[in-house]
């Protein structure tokens, strides 16, 4: 086989530890992420729509952030936001994935953030736009090391919490997400197949709200995993 011959570096592609095995880790393919999937959450934005089919948008797999590395605050906003979200790893290839074996699909389970610039994603609503500028950004995607479902099973219930700065801001429970993760896996299956490096955020609770440099961020998933964060100023494209 031909080497490749690359104008430009490509880089490594992006990836998360996986909790328990040291030296292992996950690629990152896409990041699909589910909006509006509790019920507090689509009242308190001021939603109509209740138990309407999932909307999924896609965020850019670079903008992973890893534990320990700091989330610089973004460009172009005034009102940058926190959500905190179950993450699902997928580790099995599949469309049109049937209820019964969605599971079968799913490598493991992370806690993450998905981090929004609610002005932008509020304004482009309001103009009938999509959402990209709001939601699809560099490092608007941070996550804790994925935890394999092999070794905690798959939760279907347990406490979801984000604090900031040691306050709580948001809880719920995963029993509550109107679209359980396997009724995701098959309605995203039908639009895309899923391949091993897909990640899916399932969705936030009510309670998200503004960060700004200096805050630290904790979003904790029962029986799945704790992330924590720290909100950084804002680093230009192309500085170090």
């Amino acid at each position: 086989m031909t080497r490749a011959n690359y104008v430009f570096d490509p880089g490594v592609r992006p990836q998360l530890a996986v909790s328990g095995s040291p030296g292992a880790w996950y690629a990152v393919r896409r990041i699909y992420c589910v909006g509006r999937n509790y019920l507090a959450h689509i009242r308190e934005m001021g939603e109509a729509d209740e138990r309407d089919p999932p909307i999924f948008f896609q965020k850019p797999p670079d903008s992973i952030v890893q534990e320990g590395v700091p989330v610089p605050y973004p460009p172009a906003t005034k009102d940058y936001q926190y959500e905190g979200e179950l993450v699902v790893a997928i580790g099995k290839a599949g469309e049109n994935i049937s209820a019964a074996v969605a599971n079968e699909h799913i490598f493991g389970y992370a806690a993450g953030l998905e981090m929004t610039r609610r002005d932008l994603q509020r304004a482009a609503a309001k103009a009938g736009h999509p959402w990209e500028n709001g939601k699809s950004f560099d490092h608007s995607s941070p996550c804790s090391a994925i935890v394999p479902a092999a070794r905690i099973g798959h939760p279907t219930r347990g406490a979801l919490t984000l604090s900031v700065n040691g306050v709580q801001k948001q809880k719920t429970d995963l029993s509550q997400l109107i679209w359980n993760v396997p009724e995701i896996v098959v309605q995203l299956s039908r639009l895309y197949r899923l391949v091993p490096g897909d990640l899916i955020y399932t969705g936030t609770p009510d309670g998200v709200g503004p960060v700004v440099p200096g805050d630290r961020i904790e979003v904790s998933v029962e029986g799945v995993a704790t992330f924590r964060a720290t909100i950084a100023p804002h680093i230009a494209i192309g500085e170090p």
